[in-house]
């Protein structure tokens, strides 16, 4: 049997894999909101080592509060339309965390576009478009 670092649990017991989504291996500059009510608790930032549609590790600048609600905000790799940057959104809750970085069940995301030059002159003038 192959001993897999993702099989294990803290304990260091080896365990069957239980997670039900893919997780992609992104590193990316991850921007964090812990919130408190209406409230910025804390502000961070970390990078993402993976992500899944149901929650993302990444790494933080001090061990986060479990159950906390919190947003975060990280480019996204992939251009829209090959010339407008995207930004993606991610509001959840720490779920697990350690000295090492935090883990979050992404309760919703979205998609954010950053635009560009690029993507904005791809639209003709205003003048043009009424003639």
């Amino acid at each position: 049997m192959v001993d897999n670092f993702e099989d294990r649990t803290f304990s260091g017991r080896t365990d069957r894999e239980r997670r039900t989504k893919r997780r992609f291996q992104i590193d990316q500059e991850v921007r964090y909101k812990m919130l408190y009510g209406q409230r910025i608790a804390e502000t961070g930032v970390g990078r993402t080592l993976n992500i899944s549609s149901g929650g993302v590790w990444f790494s933080t600048e001090n061990m986060l509060t479990s159950g906390m609600p919190v947003e975060l905000s990280m480019t996204w790799p992939v251009l829209l339309n090959d010339s407008c940057p995207m930004k993606l959104m991610i509001y959840g809750c720490v779920v697990r965390s350690n000295e090492r970085g935090a883990a979050v069940a992404i309760e919703r995301y979205e998609f954010r576009t950053q635009g560009s030059r690029n993507f904005q002159s791809a639209a003709p003038p205003l003048e043009m478009r009424l003639v």
